[in-house]
């Protein structure tokens, strides 16, 4: 099962995911509740994610959500 990833603000299609780093994503990021289907990712975020062993793939569709902004808030939705 993969994972699609949208700017939340703009709705736009940001890629797919797989599985193994949407759980890897939830390992590590904190959420605000159960039914939380959102994260604030930056730079600085996405620096300490790879420093755990985030995936090139993941680290690299992350800084394309980020692109020139300060951060971004993304969503999910398994496909």
């Amino acid at each position: 099962m993969d994972v699609r990833i949208f700017n939340k603000d703009t709705g736009s299609f940001v890629g797919m995911i797989s599985k193994a780093d949407m759980q890897f994503l939830v390992d590590q990021l904190e959420e605000e509740s159960e039914s939380d289907t959102d994260y604030f990712v930056d730079a600085n975020s996405i620096d300490a994610l790879e420093e755990l062993g985030a995936s090139p793939a993941l680290a690299s569709l992350l800084r394309l959500a980020v692109g020139p902004s300060d951060g971004v808030e993304i969503r999910w939705e398994f496909v």
